[in-house]
């Protein structure tokens, strides 16, 4: 395995969106998948993707239920999602450090 920090993104964490449905996410004790739609201003369709990709790896838990009678569905960062986080902004961190000892 290589040494170079890149070798340290994780594919799953890494994509733009994701990180940033993982990064919202921590930040609440849960979050409802309409201000993630709005926030990031994607499709139903493309955000339930993103959702469901980082649900199969076990990095968020996906809840779904009701405000009134209005159907709802939140998501919640699971601690291995906390852990994968960390993880890439760690790898982050480095290349950005690496990248600063060029100069």
């Amino acid at each position: 395995m290589s040494d170079h920090p890149t070798a340290g993104l994780d594919d799953v964490v890494h994509q733009k969106h994701r990180l940033a449905i993982l990064t919202i996410a921590a930040e609440a004790k849960r979050v409802e998948f309409g201000y993630l739609q709005q926030n990031l201003d994607l499709t139903k369709g493309n955000l339930s993707r993103h959702i469901t990709v980082l649900a199969e790896a076990g990095l968020l838990d996906v809840e779904k239920g009701y405000d009134g009678k209005r159907p709802k569905t939140w998501v919640r960062v699971t601690s291995a999602g906390r852990r994968a986080l960390a993880e890439e902004i760690a790898t982050l961190r480095a290349l950005v450090a690496r990248h600063e000892n060029l100069s």
